[in-house]
Formats: C-alpha cells, structure tokens, sequence
C-alpha cells in the first residue's frame, strides 16, 4: 500500500506542477536538514526555484518546499514527532504532509508567518486537500486509487 499511495501522490503533483518552477523527488532524493545535520529520505519531495544541493552529485537536497511522508506502523511517531521537529529547522520549508496508508486520512501542516504550523485534516475518498505552498490539490480518491482500504 506504501508504494502505491506514493506513486499516486507522485503522479498527481508531477502532472500539477508540469511547466512551473518547481521540481518533484521520490524517495531516493536525500533531504539534508542543514541546521541540524539530519539526513532523510522523504517519499516525496518538492523543491520550487532553484534546487540547492549539498555537492555535485546532486543527491541531497537542501531546499525543499514540501514533504510528504506516508506513514506505516514503524514509523508513525517519529514521522510526527522527531522527524517533524528536525524539518521545522528548514527555513525553506513550507508544508509537511502525513498520509495514512490503512484507511483515507490525510494531515497537511502548513507553516504560518508567524512560524506556527497549521493543521487540516481530510478523511473521506471525497474530499479534496489545497496544498497553498505549491498550489496543488490532491483529491483523496486519487491519493487512494487502487489502495485497499481497511472497513471500505
């Protein structure tokens, strides 16, 4: 299910963001959070602008715009508590989005000017999410396409 939800995400956002300025990474792309030496490697990644890397290799991102995680069992807590805490450090960061894998639920956390985050929740196969920092919608039934659902 894991995969799946992210090549939908993947599939949805690369085709929003055709022709802009900005740029979507699977989870190969690394994602230094330079302030805190942390090294990730989030499902999915969107840098807009100029992507600025740690070297040549062009393999760890130090700019992004977006994160999305989808969670699983393993790795649920530290998705939302450590991990989130170390993204917050990035100043370039604008929106951290969690998705659930075992039923619809998804959680974006959007970063205010006053560097509060807010959070929506969206948990029905209807609704439709706006990510504001990249200008994106990802309709639920699109993210779950394929998926089984537990109880659906």
């Amino acid at each position: 299910m894991h995969h799946l939800i992210v090549t939908n995400v993947l599939r949805e956002l690369s085709l929003q963001l055709k022709g802009r300025p900005c740029t979507t990474y699977p989870s190969d792309m690394r994602v230094k959070v330079s302030p805190t030496g942390l090294y990730t490697y989030p499902d999915i990644t969107v840098v807009c602008g100029e992507a600025r890397f740690e070297d040549n290799q062009q393999d760890t991102l130090l700019n992004p715009t977006l994160i999305v995680e989808v969670l699983s069992e393993s790795t649920e807590a530290y998705d939302r508590g450590g991990k989130f805490a170390h993204y917050r450090k990035l100043a370039s960061l604008m929106e951290y989005v969690l998705i659930t894998q075992t039923k619809p639920h998804i959680e974006p956390y959007v970063r205010q000017p006053d560097n509060r985050w807010l959070l929506a929740e969206a948990d029905s196969l209807s609704d439709t999410i706006h990510l504001p920092s990249i200008d994106c919608h990802l309709a639920l039934a699109e993210v779950y396409d394929k998926v089984d659902i537990v109880g659906e």
